[in-house]
């Protein structure tokens, strides 16, 4: 069970050491841990809600991936169910990172291809990192390890990187593996976000992909996600196998799709990379949106307790409501893309969490 990260960065408030390591919190405390310095964005963070209040997280790019700034609040128009709304309250989300680094650590391909790789381009993503981000390391198999805790020790990380070694089981649990990780995180205040390091194959989990959506819609984490399967299939094709079956080829594009849709449907992406030089790039994009987003909240005029998925439309606009443009160097208009939650499954009301 992760340890609460408000606990967490109390913790790492405390007076230091002489290596300048935090001073461990305590092991029993009569009041709840203290409220950190650094937490959650203006607004907070809240998609499946008992108050009528939702709020997102959204970052807007040319189609050429060059992140827009400068925006406000009168830039953004947003309709829930097609029906327009008010934005309540808008802000930059300057917070510090905080992220699960999730990686299968499978023996499945060829003795451990997918652990192999989820390993090795992890590696690329600590270069992107500040001191003050928060980062957690699990791996999932048949279950789910939580390998180190949250840190803003970027070596700790890298250490338990170093220390996984062998994979064990050949099961690739990816749905219930983000349920699990999800979970650990409803209680970690302001932004916060998986990055999923898999082949997206799912073999034997407890849970379908539609009860996956399902409850990945009603939280308030952002999924990115890096898909080994193209690499695989990659290799499999200029080995002595001679390639792979067209059944094997569906099952990978299916787990593409649906690494796609985790990505999209939380406000992440997904990146499908087919060379080791690709990765730098693409933790580079990943952790400027992250530290580039806006927060948005506004309280939905209708249906807010209907139990019902609501889809939830942002577009760029100009002050006075006219259409957005964005033009290049030279003057000609580019084309931009909106990235945020594609919308919120509601509670019903009197059904709880």
């Amino acid at each position: 069970m992760m340890l609460p990260l408000a606990e967490q960065r109390a913790a790492a408030q405390a007076p230091t050491g002489p290596q300048g390591s935090a001073s461990p919190p305590p092991t029993a405390a009569p009041q709840a841990p203290a409220t950190p310095q650094q937490q959650a964005p203006q607004g907070g963070v809240s998609i499946a809600v008992e108050v009528p209040i939702v709020t997102l997280d959204v970052i807007a790019t040319t189609k050429n991936g060059d992140i827009l700034t400068g925006l406000k609040k009168e830039n953004f128009r947003l309709t829930d169910d097609g029906v327009p709304q008010t934005i309540t309250n808008f802000g930059p989300t300057e917070a510090p990172i905080t992220m699960v680094l999730l990686l299968e650590f499978s023996s499945r391909g060829w003795g451990g291809f997918f652990a192999s790789y989820a390993k090795y381009w992890s590696t690329y993503l600590f270069p992107q990192l500040k001191q003050q981000d928060w980062v957690a390391l699990s791996t999932f198999d048949m279950k789910t390890r939580v390998e180190v805790d949250f840190t803003q020790n970027k070596e700790e990380i890298m250490d338990g990187l170093r220390h996984l070694y062998f994979p064990g089981f050949s099961e690739s649990n990816v749905f219930d593996a983000l349920l699990e990780t999800t979970d650990q995180l409803k209680d970690v205040k302001g932004k916060k976000s998986i990055v999923l390091l898999a082949s997206g194959v799912d073999t034997f989990s407890k849970h379908t992909l539609d009860q996956t959506m399902k409850q990945l819609r009603q939280s308030d984490v952002t999924i990115f996600c890096v898909g080994l399967g193209q690499l695989f299939q990659n290799a499999a094709d200029v080995s002595r196998v001679g390639g792979m079956g067209s059944i094997q080829r569906m099952n990978y594009l299916q787990a593409q799709n649906q690494l796609k849709t985790f990505a999209h449907e939380t406000g992440g992406e997904a990146w499908f990379p087919q060379f080791d030089g690709e990765m730098p790039g693409i933790f580079q994009t990943l952790t400027a949106f992250l530290r580039h987003q806006y927060s948005i909240s506004y309280s939905p005029t209708t249906g807010a307790k209907d139990g019902r998925f609501h889809k939830v439309k942002i577009d760029l606009v100009k002050p006075d409501g006219s259409p957005f443009e964005v033009v290049d160097q030279k003057g000609k208009k580019q084309k931009y893309v909106v990235y945020a939650r594609e919308g919120y499954e509601a509670i019903k009301t009197g059904t709880g969490d």
